[in-house]
Formats: C-alpha cells, sequence, structure tokens
C-alpha cells in the first residue's frame, strides 16, 4: 500500500524519459494547434493602426477596441445576425442530412447482405479519391439549369452523399453491431426504420457525435460553392461576408476583419465542446450489455 501510494504522489514527475518526450510533444502540438486562436483573438480587440505597428510580445496581449471594430462591421453594412443566421442553418441542416443518411448507408452495408456489395463499397470508396473541385464547373451548370441558381438548396442536398462519412460510420458499425439485438427487435414486429432509429443510431452515438463535428465545420466553413451560386446579399455566409471586408486592397479594417473572424469560428468551439462530451462518454459503449 505504501509503494502505490508513493507511485500515486509522484504523478506527472514520476514519468519515464519516453513519457517526459510524448508529454513535451503533445504540448508543443497544443502550442501550435492554439497560438492562432490566441493572435486573432488578440488582433481582435486591436485597431488596424496597433496590428500593424506593434510586434513580437506585445501583439500577443489583448486592448480594449473589440466592440469598436464591431461597430466598424456594422458600420462596413456587414450583416452579423443575417450571415450568422444563413450558416447556422445551412450547417445545422446539412450535418443532420449527412449524419442520417451516412449512417443509414453505413447500417445497410453492415446490416444487410445483398448482391453486387462489396463492388458498390469499392465504387463508393472511390469516390473519395476524386478532388471536389473537379466537378465544381459540372456542379455549377447542373444548378444552373436545375433554376437553383441563388439558392441554399444545392448547397444542403450535396451532404446526404458522403462517402467518407459512410467509410467511417460503416468501420464504427462492424465493431459494435449486434445482429441478435436487431433480430430480436424484428421477431417482435419493430419495422426497419424503427429498429434504425432506436437501436442502430444509438449504440453509434459516439462516431456520430465525431462526424457532426466534421459535418458542421466543412459547412460552416464551406466558402466557394457559396460564393459562386448566391448572388444575394440577404442569402450571405459569415465566410462571403468576411471576403467582402477584404475585396478592398488598398484600404482593410484589420481590427474589424479579425472581430469579424473571432464572431464566425464562435460556433465551431461550441459545436465542438458541446458533442465532444458525447464522445468521451460514449467511446467505450458497445451495443449489447453483458
Amino acid at each position: 500500500m505504501k509503494k502505490k501510494n508513493v507511485t500515486a504522489r509522484k504523478g506527472l514527475w514520476g514519468m519515464g524519459v519516453k513519457d517526459w518526450i510524448w508529454f513535451v510533444i503533445c504540448v508543443l502540438l497544443a502550442f501550435m494547434c492554439l497560438f492562432p486562436l490566441w493572435l486573432m483573438l488578440s488582433n481582435s480587440t486591436r485597431t488596424t493602426i496597433q496590428i500593424q505597428q506593434i510586434g513580437g510580445a506585445e501583439s500577443l496581449l489583448f486592448s480594449t477596441h473589440f466592440f469598436d471594430n464591431v461597430a466598424s462591421l456594422l458600420n462596413k453594412g456587414f450583416d452579423i445576425f443575417g450571415g450568422f443566421f444563413n450558416s447556422l442553418f445551412i450547417a445545422i441542416t446539412s450535418t443532420v442530412l449527412c449524419v442520417y443518411f451516412s449512417a443509414l448507408t453505413a447500417y445497410g452495408f453492415v446490416g444487410y447482405q445483398f448482391i453486387g456489395k462489396k463492388v458498390l463499397f469499392a465504387v463508393l470508396m472511390a469516390t473519395m479519391l476524386i478532388p471536389g473541385q473537379l466537378g465544381m464547373i459540372g456542379w455549377y451548370q447542373l444548378v444552373v439549369d436545375l433554376g437553383m441558381y441563388d439558392s441554399w438548396t444545392p448547397l444542403i442536398l450535396p451532404s446526404i452523399a458522403s462517402a467518407t462519412t459512410v467509410f467511417f460510420l460503416k468501420q464504427y458499425l462492424e465493431t459494435t453491431y449486434s445482429k441478435d439485438l436487431v433480430e430480436a427487435a424484428r421477431i417482435d414486429g419493430a419495422k426497419e426504420f424503427y429498429t434504425f432509429n432506436t437501436i442502430i443510431l444509438p449504440i453509434s452515438a459516439p462516431a456520430l457525435a465525431t462526424q457532426a463535428i466534421f459535418s458542421f465545420v466543412y459547412a460552416w466553413n464551406n466558402y466557394l460553392p457559396p460564393l459562386m451560386i448566391l448572388n444575394s446579399s440577404s442569402k450571405y455566409t459569415l465566410p462571403i461576408w468576411i471576403h467582402q471586408l477584404n475585396a478592398d486592397t488598398h484600404e482593410v479594417d484589420f481590427g474589424a476583419l479579425y472581430a469579424g473572424l473571432v464572431i464566425t469560428v464562435f460556433p465551431l468551439v461550441v459545436v465542438y465542446l458541446v458533442f465532444s462530451r458525447f464522445i468521451v462518454s460514449g467511446i467505450a459503449l458497445g451495443g449489447v450489455k453483458e
């Protein structure tokens, strides 16, 4: 008992050389990830003159001009609330569609046996090798031909087909799927969609939360497609509004620009903090408890 207490008291200082190396590497990686965020936050509280003139360690300190920069945003016609609502609606809708239908597709590959399943899955995976930029021109022409120009529809509907999300959820379901549990539900008279919604989705919660974060971040930061098809300023997302601030290369208000970036990034941080709790709490859960 004494030896265990001594080991427990050592804590961090009781680590070996290899543990210390990994600890230092993790600290450096965390610093590299957080430093740009800190710099963005500090610059959002400064004026353009301060950002351009002050450098070094002083640029990491916070100032008192954040609300002045926000006021400057509003004076420049930056529609914070409209852009926020547009981005939020598109991101949430795209995330829900992406996660739900990808989980449904992954369940089809794991829970059903049908001819050509391996070939179909291979074709699905092959689409991951094709860069999305190659189809931008054809996608734009299709949007125009279907009469969906200046609409949110072509920004939301394509999220239903996500090969990456299907692959991730399929790999997860292969480790948690219980054939006996599904067959028991079918014997009790449960329909297929009821079984999927009440059994498959709950046991996939950690994977769904992970993919929800990725899907939301992608949809929120999506810039080029909205820029190509949105023409009405009332439908602009926050990334497009940020682009409008940087359009004048001769007179850029960097303080207002950084304040806009902080407003844009804030929801992403909130989403991660909310869904990461489900990932941590549910990562060890399986489909059937013995």
